[in-house]
Parts: C-alpha cells; sequence; structure tokens
C-alpha cells in the first residue's frame, strides 16, 4: 500500500513544510493508489527503465516509480516539496532536479542523473493543468524525445489530444505527428487532494518510429496555425487570413487547396494530418 496517498498524511506533510497548494501551480495531490497502478502497469515501468517524472509533489508517484524503475529522475520547481523528497527518498536511485521544467531541455535532465542525451527513458508524470500544452510540445519536439509519455491530465485536454478528424485541434495534431495517443483511464476529481473542479485521465502517448507525416514540422504548422486562425470558418477564409501576413492573397490559397484535392469549403478541423501535409506542399511553405 502506498503510504503516499493516505489524506491524513497528505495534509500533515503539507502543513510541517507551509505549502498550502497552489492553484497557479496546479497543485492537487492524488490521494487514490488505483491511477498510479494503472500509470505503472500501461507504461510497462520495470527495472531497466529510467523514468522522468515531472511535478513529483509530496512523492506519492515518485514511491511507486522507485519500487518499479531503474532509476527515477523527478523535476520540481517548488523548493520545499524538492526539499522533503531528497530527506524521504534518501537512499533510493532518484535524481531531482530544481527547475520550471519547461525551461530546461530534456537532455540537461538526463545529464543531471549522468546520463547521456540518447539514453532511452520514459515519462510518467501527473502533471499541472495549466502546463499540459507546453509540456507535451516540449518533450515531444525536445532534443531527447522520450519512448512513451503517459501523463494524467485534465480529461478535456485528453479528449482533445486523442480526438479523430471532425473534431481535431492544432493540439491534437501536435501530439499525433510524433505520436500515437489512447486514454487509459478516466480519474475523478475525488482522487486529487484539494480535488480540482474537473476530472483527469490517464493518456499514454507512444513515440512514432518516424513521424506521422514527412513534411518539415514547422512549416507544417505554420499552415496548420493559420487553418485555426479563424475558428468555425470555411477553410478558404481562415487560410487566406492566417496566411496573410506570409504573403499570400486569396487566389493563390485557393489555388493550393484546389491541387491538394480538398474541398475549400471545409472546416480545420476536419483535415487530417495527411491533409495539412500535402497543402503545406502545395503552398510551398516548405521552402518560406
Amino acid at each position: 500500500m502506498n503510504p503516499y496517498t493516505d489524506p491524513a498524511r497528505v495534509r500533515g506533510a503539507l502543513h510541517s513544510i507551509g505549502v498550502r497548494p497552489s492553484k497557479s501551480m496546479g497543485q492537487n495531490f492524488l490521494v487514490d493508489p488505483t491511477p498510479l497502478k494503472l500509470a505503472l502497469e500501461h507504461a510497462d515501468v520495470n527495472a531497466n527503465d529510467v523514468v522522468v517524472e515531472v511535478g513529483p509533489g509530496l512523492g506519492v508517484l515518485t514511491w511507486e516509480l522507485l519500487n518499479a524503475a531503474g532509476q527515477v529522475i523527478s523535476v520540481e520547481l517548488d523548493t520545499r516539496l524538492a526539499g522533503r523528497l531528497r530527506t524521504e527518498f534518501a537512499d533510493r536511485p532518484l535524481t531531482i532536479v530544481e527547475s520550471d521544467v519547461l525551461e530546461l531541455a530534456p537532455s540537461a535532465m538526463l545529464a543531471a542523473a549522468g546520463l547521456p542525451a540518447d539514453t532511452p527513458y520514459k515519462l510518467v508524470a501527473n502533471i499541472p493543468y495549466a502546463i499540459t500544452s507546453p509540456l507535451l510540445r516540449h518533450f515531444l519536439e525536445g532534443d531527447s524525445p522520450p519512448s512513451l509519455m503517459m501523463v494524467l491530465m485534465q480529461w478535456e485536454v485528453a479528449d482533445r489530444i486523442t480526438a479523430k478528424p471532425g473534431d481535431l485541434s492544432i493540439l491534437a495534431h501536435s501530439v499525433q505527428l510524433y505520436a500515437t495517443a489512447e486514454i487509459v483511464a478516466r480519474v475523478p476529481a475525488a482522487s486529487f487532494l484539494p480535488s480540482p473542479a474537473v476530472d483527469s485521465a490517464l493518456v499514454l502517448m507512444r513515440r512514432r518510429s518516424t513521424n506521422a507525416v514527412p513534411t518539415h514540422p514547422k512549416a507544417l504548422f505554420k499552415v496548420i496555425r493559420a487553418g485555426f486562425s479563424q475558428a468555425r470558418k470555411k477553410l478558404i477564409n481562415s487560410l487566406a487570413g492566417g496566411l496573410a501576413g506570409q504573403g499570400y492573397n486569396k487566389e493563390q490559397v485557393l489555388a493550393a487547396i484546389n491541387a491538394a484535392g480538398i474541398d475549400p469549403n471545409l472546416r480545420a478541423e476536419v483535415l487530417t494530418l495527411d491533409q495539412w501535409a500535402t497543402l503545406t506542399d502545395t503552398l510551398g511553405m516548405a521552402t518560406k
């Protein structure tokens, strides 16, 4: 039984180091062991693994990871929580990095544990809601991406990430370009202390051996962002408006859409990554 899921212990630990859960830092502490077991099971964490954890908090997930993985690297922004973790797990194979995870390259996290940048690792984390989107991009597009990510995140965001054509978003494309994504389980708000306003989800993302489409990501996302720049408008209107600053007029955009074999009256959310890639090529964005 994980001792760090006891609500009384959580409250006592927070009180002892003078921490009041911060909404701005997304500090909701998990007090239900079930999601932890599911996370480790579906991520297949074993003694050969190096695991990076973001926002370890009081160590509820850290404890589970240390019992299953060979080495754990935990990135914690709150100095008080980082200090407590050092005391709690002083004799374990744990490296604690005090930093804003978004300001630290994945390779630097590995280096802090004395590991080379090409070391295979898994990201397993209960991440703050406020940084979910940038954090996923930070690791997926980073210099040393993980082989898989098992992340506990807000249900609404999980639903967007795993969406199918017809309800896609920039975030869905930014994940699905690099990885497959599936919701493993829904986690009720009551599983946390304090309870957030919404449910969460465990999402498993497995890194693709090659990107879903071969188009250069920077060029691809210039086009995708332009296409989503005016929500609910027809593709021809939103894309023309979004690319106006890139030197394209509406006639050029329409010609490119037609050349890509796409209906200009569609809306951005129904286009697949393959269609965005073809459109990027017909616009010549890769050479811009």
